[in-house]
Order: C-alpha cells, then structure tokens, then sequence
C-alpha cells in the first residue's frame, strides 16, 4: 500500500521508510523541508510540503492508503512557556491539520500515530500500567491526551486509527541512552533520584517493527503500548548500562540535581511509569530483544 510519514527523517522516521520500502511499500513523505528529506531517504520516495500548522491540502498526501504520524517537538528540553507551546501545538494542531486533509482525501483507510507513555501520568509508582489504565493529570498527560483525542477524529471519515503509546526508546544515535553515554563512559553514570521509579524501554528495532506490525494489523485499533515487555526500576537500568559498558554505575544523580539542570521535564525521568505492552503480546507480536542487558550490548556492540 501507499503510506504517507510524518517525522520520516527523524529518530524513527527514517528506519520506519526503510523498513515500510522493503515490504514493497510506496511511500510518500510529508516535510518541512521536501528536499532535505529526500536526499535522506532512498530513491523512489515522493514527498508534500507539511509544517504542522498550516492547512494542508488533500491531494499532498499523495493518495496514500495509510498514515503514519510521528512528528512532533522533542520533549526532553527545559519546559519554558514557548517550549510547552511548541510541544503542544506539534502534536495536537499537527494531528489536527493531518486529519483534516486525510479525511478531504478520501483514500486514506489507515491512521497510526505516535502518542507516549506520558498518556499515563507520573505518579503511579510501581502500579502495572496497560492500554486499559486511566490516564494521567500532568502536563504530558494531558498533552497525549489532546493528541489522541485530535487522530480519533478520523473515525468519523471510517479511517481506523491506532495510538502507538512510546516507551523511552533506546538507541545511542538518539534519545535518552545517547545523553546517558558519555557519563556512563567515563565512570559517572548511577541512578537518578529514588532510583525506584521505573524506566518502561523500547530498543529502537522493537519500536520500528512495531509500529509496522500495528499498521499491518488492522485489529489493533485504539491504543498500543510500545514498550519491552519487561520494564526495569532506573537503578537497574543504571546496573545494566553500566555492566554492558564495562563501567562503574555508582555515582548517584541526587533529585534536586536534575531539576536545576531540567526544571519541570526532570519529573518525567523521577517519576516514570511500569508500562506493560499487553496488547502488542496478545495480537503475536514477537519482540526480538524484550531483556535490557542484552538489548543494550546489542545496541553498543559489546559481549557478556
């Protein structure tokens, strides 16, 4: 099928096209930038002028079968007036502006975008968190809250839409692992805060498979929780990374710490969430590295 990307160069995006090419898919990007992104991509891709804010019209989707939206504003920086807008506004005027044109389209079956486990708040402990759980109150809580709302509006078009909830992805091109590494490496790496808050991780591969797999699988409609299958407190996940780096993992990063360096985005790496993807198990989905030690060698090129 034809399927449109949004954020197609980005952390996700690029291996996502890649992944979508070799299953003998077309696809059809959507940019800020057209030219950039496709020098980036491989031959073949076509491309539609999208910034997210302004209307897009219906034929520069490219009369794509199927959506896939995972643009939107980094989370992780300082959470400033203008940031809180521009995280906000990324998601839930760009989903909106998305959906306006695929339902002007008319070719359009098939939504999947990005949402994250901020859905579920930062405040619930060691509580079990799965696709049934109530969502949070905060401000990522209320941000993915708004985002999902805007996607579901495509129902009313019969497109069937997916919420693909993101865990902390884990590659060191990108993300969080990458800001983790170079203290890590030079033995000044530990658990942040409590060190008892949960981490709920993903390994990049796991995540872009995934997400084709929920494109590809109609059934899973509604929300999907992208997370391995066992999440880990940040003091084991502070042990594994440095057990997989050969370093020391001892130097703790005291609460009030982070927050001078973060402000109010240090909450979501002191509070974090158990999130289980129980709906990614149960529909057959096969993680290939659901164990964070060997997900991080894997990651790092390194051997027990």
């Amino acid at each position: 099928m034809k399927v449109a990307v949004t954020g197609a160069t980005g952390f996700l995006g690029l291996e996502l096209v890649q992944g979508l090419l070799s299953q003998g898919h077309a696809v059809h990007v959507l940019s800020r930038d057209v030219p950039r992104a496709l020098r980036r991509l491989p031959v073949g891709v076509s491309g539609s002028y999208f910034d997210g804010e302004t209307a897009l019209a219906p034929d520069a989707l490219g009369g794509a079968e199927a959506v896939v939206h995972l643009a939107g504003e980094p989370v992780g920086q300082r959470w400033t007036k203008e940031a809180r807008r521009r995280i906000h506004d990324s998601r839930v005027v760009g989903t909106r502006v998305l959906v306006e044109a695929m339902k002007g389209a008319g070719t359009v079956r098939r939504l999947v975008t990005a949402s994250a486990v901020g859905y579920y708040g930062g405040t619930r402990g060691a509580e079990p968190l799965t696709e049934e759980s109530a969502p949070g109150d905060d401000f990522l809580a209320r941000v993915c809250r708004a985002w999902e709302a805007q996607a579901l509006e495509a129902r009313a078009a019969g497109i069937s839409v997916s919420l693909v909830r993101l865990g902390v992805v884990l590659h060191p091109e990108g993300g969080a692992l990458h800001r983790m590494l170079t203290p890590f490496r030079v033995g000044a790496g530990g658990p942040v805060g409590s060190g008892r808050q949960y981490v709920s991780w993903i390994h990049r591969d796991d995540a872009v498979a995934l997400l084709r797999y929920v494109l590809e699988h109609a059934r899973l409609e509604g929300p999907v929780n992208a997370t391995a299958p066992q999440p880990v407190t940040n003091a084991e996940f502070a042990h594994a990374l440095g057990h997989a780096l050969g370093r020391p993992s001892v130097v703790h990063v005291p609460a009030f710490v982070l927050k001078a360096a973060m402000g109010e985005m240090a909450q979501v790496v002191l509070e974090g969430q158990r999130v289980l993807p129980h709906r990614a198990l149960d529909a057959g989905f096969a993680f290939q590295h659901p164990e964070l030690e060997p997900a991080l060698r894997h990651l790092l090129g390194t051997r027990a």
